[in-house]
């Protein structure tokens, strides 16, 4: 079995890509390496008989030129994600996201079977605006309710990207699964996201310890667990032309809970400082799972504890992503 995974390197990817290698596939890894890091966890993975790293610009229609094609399973994970780095230039974000899409729907071969890494941002607005229920479906409507917000466009790029598989694969034969990933988290995830960058400022002994968005809810999904129901989806047949969730509903929690639960696991005694939650921060986040659970049989395995716990230890160890 091959598996090609465009953006391989970057968080989900390189843990996508040790799961596939352990279970026999041969791996090709495509990135650019702006945000997957040159580090141990990669250098590993590289010295590994069954995987193949190649450096290229998915924004360039030229990277894909070399590409074979007869892959079993294609993943596309390449897009700028994070909301400092979507905030910051949301002109790339579209860019970039947009062009990873179009052009990897431009080489794609019929017969192919495809997954495209999509958001649950996309339902932002709608919760915010008391249309969309929590936990939320696959059914309910997608909604931007700021377009001029630079905080929606990766949003809005990921729907984009969206209709275009969906519609595309119909076109030219080609299979393709979307899924909406909740709040994945774990080690390797960059600094920029609340679980390490709260772990990163608990081991660095802040007193008192910032909470932004203190009285918000989220449910959040450990790496492995998205990894085990990507993979379950792309071997179900019933999942193809499908949007799925992937997250983990078993733990819903606020966010000054978690930070004392980071507290907890660094041994800090420090005290909570809330805050108010960044304009645009949805104030609640949990996926119904109905849909994933019926078509894969999948649960979630890792509690949030053990997942705090050992994404922490990452941390802990290699410190802050270069």
């Amino acid at each position: 079995m091959r598996a090609l995974l465009l953006g391989g390197a970057g968080f989900i990817g390189l843990h996508l890509a040790r799961r596939l290698t352990a279970d026999g596939f041969d791996v090709t890894i495509v990135d650019d390496f702006s945000r997957g890091r040159r580090d141990t966890d990669l250098d590993a993975l590289r010295a590994h008989r069954n995987v193949r790293i190649i450096q290229a610009d998915l924004t360039d229609p030229a990277a894909y030129a070399g590409l074979p094609h007869g892959w079993d399973q294609i993943y596309v994970l390449a897009a700028v994600v994070g909301v400092r780095n979507v905030e910051k230039d949301p002109a790339r974000v579209v860019r970039v996201n947009t062009l990873v899409a179009m052009h990897t729907l431009d080489w794609v071969a019929p017969g192919e079977r495809v997954f495209f890494a999509s958001t649950s941002e996309v339902y932002a607005g709608g919760v915010d605006a008391g249309v969309v229920p929590v936990p939320t479906p696959e059914t309910v409507p997608t909604m931007i309710s700021d377009i001029t917000a630079p905080r929606f466009a990766y949003a809005a790029s990921k729907l984009l990207g969206e209709a275009a598989f969906l519609h595309t694969a119909r076109a030219l034969g080609f299979t393709a699964v979307l899924g909406r990933f909740h709040n994945v988290y774990g080690p390797r995830m960059g600094a920029d996201h609340v679980i390490p960058e709260m772990s990163l400022r608990a081991r660095a002994g802040e007193d008192p310890f910032r909470v932004p968005g203190a009285d918000q809810h989220r449910a959040f999904c450990h790496v492995d667990d998205a990894v085990e129901a990507m993979v379950r989806l792309m071997t179900t047949p019933e999942a193809s032309g499908r949007i799925v969730h992937i997250g983990n509903d078993r733990e819903e929690t606020n966010i000054a809970d978690l930070a004392r639960l980071v507290l907890a696991v660094a041994g800090s005694p420090a005290s909570l400082d809330a805050s108010p939650a960044p304009r645009g921060s949805v104030h609640r986040r949990c996926p119904d799972l109905s849909l994933l659970r019926d078509l894969t049989g999948y649960e979630p395995k890792v509690s949030l504890e053990d997942g705090v716990r050992s994404t922490y230890a990452w941390y802990a160890e290699n410190g802050r992503p270069s």
